[in-house]
């Protein structure tokens, strides 16, 4: 797409990306997946930083999709993400974060081996609701984006 992106230097950490991205392809492409997170979390295990990408995938387009389209909303949309650097906070090294999966509804296991690659998380929420900050939206049938940043309101960062 002509677009100057970042990737993973360490081939285990690039492969565990691509697995997980790949893994969620079949679950996207049916609209079971409302949104996937990718979370930052502390050394007490509490979400720092939290990136959401919410997904409306229109299931009636079929194969009807006009490529040029897409391709020029993704563009703008990954430039997008590659700039908003300086709407996060500064993490510290010890930290950690995992990629989660939001489902409309989960895939019957003994259906579908895309069930299997996703298990339910015991991750700690915030008790207040977080600061949303929008970053980029997009609409190009037959998908739909929407990317903002969470991170846990002035309460909660005094209390945590």
């Amino acid at each position: 797409m002509n677009v100057v992106v970042q990737r993973a230097r360490h081939p285990q950490l690039r492969e565990y990306i691509h697995s997980a991205v790949s893994g969620l392809l079949p679950s996207i492409q049916k609209g079971l997946v409302e949104r996937v997170a990718v979370t930052f979390f502390n050394t007490d295990n509490i979400p720092m930083e939290r990136f959401i990408f919410k997904l409306m995938v229109n299931q009636s387009f079929g194969s009807k999709v006009e490529e040029s389209d897409l391709e020029f909303s993704l563009r703008s949309f990954l430039i997008k993400l590659s700039v908003s650097q300086s709407l996060t906070t500064v993490l510290p090294r010890d930290c950690r974060w995992e990629i989660m999966a939001y489902f409309r509804s989960l895939p019957q296991v003994s259906t579908s081996k895309d069930a299997e690659m996703w298990i339910p998380t015991d991750t700690k929420q915030w008790q207040q609701p977080p600061l949303i900050t929008p970053i980029k939206s997009m609409n190009s049938e037959p998908l739909g984006l929407q990317l903002y940043l969470e991170h846990p309101s002035p309460a909660e960062q005094v209390s945590g």
